[in-house]
């Protein structure tokens, strides 16, 4: 699947630009430090910026293609899962990306799953850091 090898080039490579053409308007990302999906380009975007600052060592060690059931229609849609390696703030990550495209092989649905916790802890904590930063989310209240 050619669109699954560019999403791996452009992150293996920090390219953001590449991405922007990759993902549908209307894409839908589920990741392990949020409970509800990030949706639309822009959003997914931001949080790839601050994902692609994050991942130190960044690899893609394995890639499976096939089918899968989409979570907004529940058809079927051509698939890729990409096997990953990672560090965050000295974290090794190991995780998995589960790519669903629409009829053209742009990304359309993005689930992605990281252990250890310890792993997914890190993950979250910079992620978060990086979208106050970059004002995607608003900063917290202290109480």
């Amino acid at each position: 699947m050619e669109a699954a090898e560019r999403f791996r080039a452009a992150v293996e490579k920090g390219e953001l630009a590449a991405l922007d053409y990759l993902f549908t308007e209307d894409i839908r990302l589920c990741g392990p430090v949020k409970f509800t999906p990030f949706e639309g380009k822009p959003m997914v975007l931001g949080l790839f910026g601050v994902l692609l600052r994050t991942f130190e060592d960044f690899r893609c060690i394995g890639h499976f293609e096939g089918t899968a059931e989409t979570s907004t229609d529940g058809g079927e849609s051509p698939s890729a899962i990409l096997l990953l390696r990672a560090s965050v703030n000295g974290e090794q990550i190991h995780g998995i990306d589960l790519l669903r495209f629409d009829g053209v092989g742009r990304v359309k649905e993005f689930t992605v799953m990281v252990r250890p916790r310890s792993a997914v802890h890190a993950l979250g904590q910079a992620v978060l850091a990086g979208l106050v930063a970059d004002d995607l989310v608003p900063k917290a209240v202290d109480r």
